[in-house]
């Protein structure tokens, strides 16, 4: 596929919208990770996003936003993956500032297909312009700005309350009054959501443990999407019963993060005395694995990209 007839990643959400889909977006945690993924994409025929956060750098071996960028060219196929800068907080889950704004411009520069910021953790007046600001520096390079409302829990210090009491509260759900709000005036592109998704938990003493299996409230998804009109997405993928995971594509997910799962798979081998090239066919196993089994997304890469 030429440059010229390459729809960018912004038509293929639009179509993955159209079509009902969420396209996987899978994390580098650790830069070996990189190929194994890519060629798990490209061997299921499916396509995903590639992506990288400030934590997976900050607290596993991604090493940098460049390094990323580096590994990926060596293996990039725009015809199956395109490569995006996930979480990167105005807080971040230790309660430290952090500059965005220059984190982003890098990526930016770099030539990542989208990025992310996530001032969920301020107020919604400063999440609205800090996302606003990040829209304006992105507008010049085209790429579309994932921005997050609500609290999607899990990478916080200590251990979250039980998962059922979160979800019968509804603590940390995005608002629908806010995201009327959000959606008018931040500039975003495409909105990651709480509606009971949590994320794998990153301390040392949990980031092995296996994740709950969180549930999705859908009637909550279905108001939101018809209040913001936006792309929504759904982050914490792993874990998440398969059957809500299926159902919220069609209420308007359209990304769908999936980091512990493959991480895990990944650190294990490791852990176990596994060499990197058989810790990395684990990750294309499981990869493959997912692709096929639990998004049903085997064969769809025509459809999303022609």
């Amino acid at each position: 596929m030429s440059g010229a007839s390459k729809p960018g990643v912004r038509q293929i959400i639009q179509r993955a919208r159209e079509l009902g889909v969420g396209i996987p977006a899978f994390n580098v945690a650790h830069l070996p990770m990189t190929e194994p993924i890519i060629r798990a994409v490209r061997d299921q025929d499916s396509f995903a996003l590639v992506e990288v956060s400030r934590i997976d750098w900050v607290k596993f071996g991604a090493e940098s936003p460049e390094a990323v960028m580096i590994e990926y060219r060596i293996h990039e196929d725009p015809r199956h993956v395109r490569l995006h800068l996930d979480h990167v907080p105005a807080v971040d889950e230790d309660q430290n500032k952090v500059d965005y704004r220059a984190i982003i411009t890098e990526a930016l520069e770099l030539g990542y297909d989208s990025v992310m910021i996530d001032a969920s953790r301020l107020s919604l007046e400063e999440n609205i312009r800090v996302t606003r600001e990040v829209a304006e520096l992105a507008r010049r390079t085209g790429a579309p700005v994932e921005a997050e409302l609500g609290a999607v829990l899990g990478h916080e210090k200590g251990p979250l309350p039980p998962y059922e009491e979160l979800f019968r509260t509804g603590r940390g759900f995005t608002r629908e009054d806010e995201a009327v709000r959000f959606a008018r005036e931040s500039g975003c592109d495409w909105l990651s959501v709480a509606i009971g998704n949590i994320h794998g938990a990153v301390g040392e003493a949990t980031k092995d443990q296996k994740k709950v299996e969180a549930h999705l409230a859908l009637d909550h998804l279905k108001k939101l999407a018809e209040v913001t009109r936006l792309p929504l997405v759904l982050h914490g993928g792993s874990g998440i019963r398969q059957s809500d995971m299926l159902a919220s594509m069609k209420h308007g997910i359209v990304k769908v993060n999936v980091g512990t799962e493959i991480r895990q798979a990944y650190e294990q081998v490791l852990k176990a005395g596994g060499s990197v090239a058989e810790a990395q066919e684990a990750t294309y196993a499981r990869t493959s694995s997912l692709i096929k089994e639990w998004f049903q997304l085997s064969g769809v890469r025509a459809r999303l990209t022609s």
